[in-house]
């Protein structure tokens, strides 16, 4: 069984929905460290040429919260003026007719927990890219809370039955191949493919959100999307390196 996890993002980019589509269960990392200015509450559009932030604000807090422990404000503003941002950006686009409506759908969603209201976001749209991955909390796993990094990764993998362990290549620096192999775990990365034609351009760093690439690829186009990655034995690539 493939197990990933991640922190849930907020409309992450297309690479996001790829791990999920190649892992048998998603976990929804919910029970570590809220980090301001990351991917937790904002991603990147596409106006007028330019990347821009898509921003939810969250209400200020304690920066030891975790992520399900943190709430976003509830102002009246805050979902139109999203929803603004994208028209803007994409009312041009082929399939704005079909996304937009779904943009609106999922920033409606009444629940304020950061945790709750990204996982239903995500899978709202691996719904879409008719994604059938099982998803599941972190918090919702027991487990040793005081351990930390690939101890707790290897940790979850293992209350979860998992016989092989996913992530994304730019993490490959945080894991050790050995420690998982010690645990009876394959540990793999998910390595974009890329595309040399279309919209989507794989070597964008960072990539925009799943909303820009939605926006200009029809339905099997982000399939072909989905399926643009290989999966790199950790040990192949400390081979590779040496």
């Amino acid at each position: 069984m493939i197990v990933s996890i991640m922190q849930p993002y907020f409309f992450p980019y297309i690479g996001y929905f790829q791990l999920i589509a190649a892992s048998d269960v998603f976990v929804f990392h919910d029970d570590v460290q809220y980090i301001k200015n990351g991917w937790i509450n904002r991603n990147r559009i596409l106006s007028a040429g330019v990347p821009r932030w898509l921003t939810r604000p969250v209400l200020s807090a304690s920066y030891e919260l975790k992520i399900n422990q943190r709430r976003y404000e509830l102002s009246a503003r805050n979902v139109p003026r999203l929803l603004r941002q994208v028209e803007a950006a994409y009312s041009k686009t082929q399939r704005f007719v079909e996304i937009f409506p779904l943009c609106r759908e999922i920033l409606g969603f009444a629940d304020a927990n950061v945790a709750v209201f990204n996982a239903n976001l995500i899978r709202r749209v691996a719904a879409a890219l008719h994604i059938d991955t099982q998803f599941l909390f972190s918090s919702e796993i027991e487990k040793d809370d005081r351990l930390t990094g690939q101890d707790r990764v290897i940790e979850i993998c293992r209350e979860l039955g998992a016989t092989r362990y996913v992530n994304p290549i730019g993490g490959a620096h945080l894991y050790d191949a050995r420690r998982f192999a010690d645990a009876g775990l394959q540990l793999s990365f998910l390595q974009p493919v890329t595309l040399t034609s279309g919209r989507f351009v794989a070597a964008q760093a960072p990539p925009l959100s799943i909303v820009d690439t939605l926006m200009f690829n029809d339905d099997r186009a982000m399939q072909q999307l989905l399926r643009s990655f290989r999966l790199a034995d950790a040990t192949d690539l400390a081979y590779a390196a040496g």
